[in-house]
């Protein structure tokens, strides 16, 4: 008899397929659950600094989702680029790619896109060309040249100053006479050729199919005004519109805002009125404060949690912000209540001033403490020339972010 071999077959290890589904609760605080899950209607939310506000628009994407709405319908406008994509990269992370389907972008490059869809109705050329920044100082400073202004003599601005104050006419929604006078009244001499120019550019820009980064702004928002029946559709296809930072906004953004929303109002604003520190390019802060009234029946939420900082640094945060005429109310807290109290400095001066940082900062590299875990902060670059010098003369290396170092501009060039 012959011997027969048994086999015995192990049962396949079922590889569990993991739920899409998000405990919310569990992974946001409070206000922030609250912020993600409220999903109809105007929302404004008040975002302290550091409280999580990516975090919780990450979450409220992925809850609309997963709710049903469809992830074409939903719009997410940034500052950056780089800030949308970060933000639909994150969530489709939390959830799937299905996130990578929701519009998002800057207001221009949304405009872009709107814009070459739409443009007949406009008098455009769908084909139209984009000027960038340094595009649109170019054509500028050709333009001046054409109308004979560039004479040293006459002391005409340069390219940079005059695009600077034609941008500013459309993002402070101003005259080029009130914003000569009231920014750059040293050129007032100038007024009558500075609209001569500027009437040269808008025509040259027509004539040619070209729209600055200011005009694509301008262009959506009278698309959106003037043809009723683009704005409904537009309104329908976007169904669920969230904007960050909102504080930044000047009015022809808060403008966009509103008519991309006429048939819904579903609109979720987050913002810090503490944080709005960009009116001279033309932010308006009544954008924030106005929201609830553009909106009727907004709810608001706050978020106060802080995740960066400590508790004597917001002590401080808080105490400055309660002495603000206008605000909404918000006391900033932490679970971090370890750390040193901020110290206030006051100097003579502006020269002072650079003694007493570039002193301190000596100290620190003489405790051990490397200079690239220093850093010095300026509302404007010009005020840190008195800085830069100090720094120099005690031959300590240092980064500068934003705008040339004091030894690199043309002038301090030329002399040296």
């Amino acid at each position: 008899m012959s011997s027969s071999k048994r086999y015995t077959l192990k049962k396949l290890q079922t590889i569990a397929t993991p739920s899409l589904a998000i405990d919310y609760q569990k992974e946001l605080n409070e206000a922030q659950y609250k912020v993600a899950t409220t999903l109809e209607g105007p929302l404004l939310v008040i975002a302290g600094a550091g409280s999580g506000k990516t975090r919780t628009l990450i979450y409220r994407v992925a809850r609309l989702i997963e709710a049903g709405v469809s992830a074409q319908s939903i719009l997410l406008l940034t500052f950056t680029r780089k800030a949308a994509q970060e933000m639909l990269r994150r969530a489709s992370i939390l959830m799937d790619n299905r996130c990578e389907q929701v519009a998002g972008g800057t207001f221009h490059s949304v405009a872009n896109l709107i814009l070459r869809k739409y443009a007949t109705p406009l008098g455009l050329d769908p084909s139209f060309t984009i000027l960038d920044q340094s595009d649109s100082e170019d054509v500028i400073s050709l333009l001046r040249t054409m109308l004979g202004l560039n004479e040293r003599s006459k002391r005409f601005p340069k390219k940079q100053t005059i695009a600077e104050i034609f941008s500013k006419t459309v993002n402070k929604a101003l005259s080029l006479d009130e914003i000569v006078l009231q920014d750059y009244s040293h050129f007032a001499d100038h007024l009558e050729d500075l609209h001569k120019l500027l009437v040269t550019y808008r025509q040259y820009k027509s004539q040619k199919a070209l729209l600055d980064y200011d005009d694509l702004l301008v262009k959506l928002r009278d698309l959106l005004a003037e043809h009723e029946a683009i704005s409904r559709q537009l309104s329908d296809t976007y169904r669920y519109v969230m904007v960050d930072e909102y504080q930044d906004t000047n009015k022809i953004q808060a403008e966009i805002v509103r008519l991309l929303a006429v048939s819904h109002q579903n609109v979720m604003v987050v913002g810090d009125d503490s944080q709005s520190i960009y009116s001279f390019r033309g932010a308006h802060f009544r954008n924030i404060m106005d929201f609830p009234r553009q909106f009727p029946g907004t709810c608001i939420f706050t978020l106060e949690e802080n995740y960066r900082s400590t508790q004597p640094i917001l002590d401080l945060a808080n105490a400055v912000i309660s002495q603000a005429a206008e605000k909404y109310p918000k006391h900033l807290f932490t679970r971090k209540s370890q750390g040193s109290s901020p110290a206030l400095i006051q100097a003579e001066d502006e020269r002072a001033q650079s003694r007493f940082v570039c002193q301190k900062v000596l100290e620190l590299r003489e405790e051990g403490v490397p200079l690239h875990e220093i850093a010095v902060m300026f509302r404007s670059s010009f005020l840190s020339f008195d800085l830069e010098i100090e720094l120099t003369r005690h031959n300590i290396p240092y980064i500068k972010r934003g705008g040339f170092k004091f030894m690199e501009t043309a002038h301090v060039k030329d002399v040296l």
